[in-house]
């Protein structure tokens, strides 16, 4: 076996682990407490991670980790596992489905491979760049030409106003089919999957789109910053099929 497919083995028992600690507490009564940004965190988010972490640090000691709850440990090592335990914390605590765990394996700060993982619908989604699989089945992008045949997605629509201009992107909305705001890691499962066409986000932390890079060029679909450059140096992404990547940044520009 060789790395590649021993870390994609140990990617899933990472969404195995985490995805038993979550469902636990899915549409239970836990506690919410507020971090410093005033987003939400639960025990399931702590417990989750605590627990993916322990599993990295004994399986490959010399590989580095950053988590959104606990920060980072070995910074400087050839591979770090990045991440977020509960992408979409709000959806989770209002009980609805559209969350997830993202796991990304960067290799000298490059990442090789990225999971979505639903554990409540027992969905598991890996890329590796070239290839994307749902439970062990490949699936990829579905084709669309035109905006508008396009589903458009996005997380919040408040945080397109906050942080990007919220006039292109409501030009980008009257071109499209179908707008829906089914969004967080959701929104790039639907877009994998071949279930919608473009997937916005105005605003992201490493933790939220390391793991969504090799899925989505795993699936032949095109993921950059809203700008249409390097998703690596990001703080921002469009994600969407070939045909209509191109046009939607022009527009959103």
């Amino acid at each position: 076996m060789n790395d590649i497919e021993r870390f994609k083995q140990f990617s899933k028992h990472l969404a195995d682990i985490s995805g038993t600690v979550i469902s636990s507490y899915f549409r239970t009564p836990i506690s919410i407490d507020s971090k410093a940004d005033s987003s939400p965190v639960t025990i399931a988010d702590k417990k989750a991670e605590e627990l993916m972490r322990e599993e990295i640090m004994a399986e490959f000691p010399e590989h580095g980790i950053l988590g959104e709850e606990f920060g980072e440990l070995n910074p400087d090592a050839e591979y770090k596992w990045i991440l977020d335990p509960i992408d979409g914390t709000k959806s989770f605590i209002c009980g609805t489905v559209t969350f997830g765990t993202l796991i990304a394996l960067l290799k000298n700060g490059e990442p090789v491979l990225g999971v979505i993982n639903q554990p409540v619908l027992d969905e598991f989604l890996i890329g590796d760049n070239i290839t994307c699989e749902l439970n062990d089945i490949k699936t990829s992008v579905r084709n669309c030409e035109k905006l508008s045949d396009a589903v458009l997605l996005t997380t919040d629509h408040k945080n397109i106003k906050k942080y990007q201009d919220i006039n292109k992107f409501n030009t980008l909305v009257d071109k499209v089919k179908l707008y829906r705001n089914w969004g967080d890691c959701y929104g790039y499962y639907l877009l994998a999957t071949g279930y919608a066409d473009i997937m916005i986000d105005p605003i992201m932390s490493i933790w939220d789109y390391m793991a969504l890079i090799p899925v989505i060029k795993g699936a032949g679909g095109i993921i950059t910053d809203y700008k249409g450059g390097n998703p690596l140096k990001s703080d921002s992404i469009i994600a969407a099929v070939p045909g209509i990547h191109k046009e939607v940044v022009k527009i959103l520009n």
